[in-house]
């Protein structure tokens, strides 16, 4: 069985996603079904088509979200001990050795990582050149570009 790390806000993000999805958008995509069937002819009916791919779109996402959470690893880093190494859940601050310019990066579960907003996968290659580093160390990151070579300026558990 495969376990997905997560962090507690990614969690929370998921089930409050789950609780929409079956609360509100569900019922919403049924009723937008029942309106489209009462127009009669199905076939020719391009709303209840619509109605229909979206009901699969949000079934499937329901049943996406509840097997990840039946996986789920919720990782606390508040609870982790200060070790001030880079870890699951730890915020980095980096700096190109080349060039001088810093990053700052949230290592997070694949669910929740979104790049534009600083938050990686702890699978992505610049999380696990990272992962194990402590303040002042080199990181040399494989990236499509080549080699990076970064030095770990900050590690907060936060």
């Amino acid at each position: 069985m495969q376990r997905y790390p997560m962090t507690v806000q990614g969690a929370e993000a998921l089930k409050a996603e789950l609780i929409k999805l079956k609360g509100t958008d569900r019922p919403a995509v049924v009723a937008a079904i029942a309106e489209a069937r009462a127009h009669g002819d199905l076939k020719e009916n391009a709303e209840y088509h619509a109605a229909r791919e979206q009901q699969g779109f949000i079934e499937g996402r329901i049943q996406d979200i509840e097997g990840k959470l039946s996986n789920v690893q919720v990782i606390d880093i508040l609870q982790m001990p200060k070790t001030g190494k880079v870890i699951f859940g730890a915020t980095v601050d980096i700096e190109n050795i080349d060039t001088g310019e810093t990053k700052t990066y949230h290592i997070v579960g694949d669910d929740e990582a979104d790049f534009k907003i600083g938050k990686i996968s702890v699978n992505s290659p610049i999380a696990r050149g990272l992962i194990g580093k402590s303040e002042g160390d080199d990181a040399v990151i494989e990236t499509p570009g080549g080699r990076v070579e970064y030095e770990v300026v900050a590690v907060r558990y936060e």
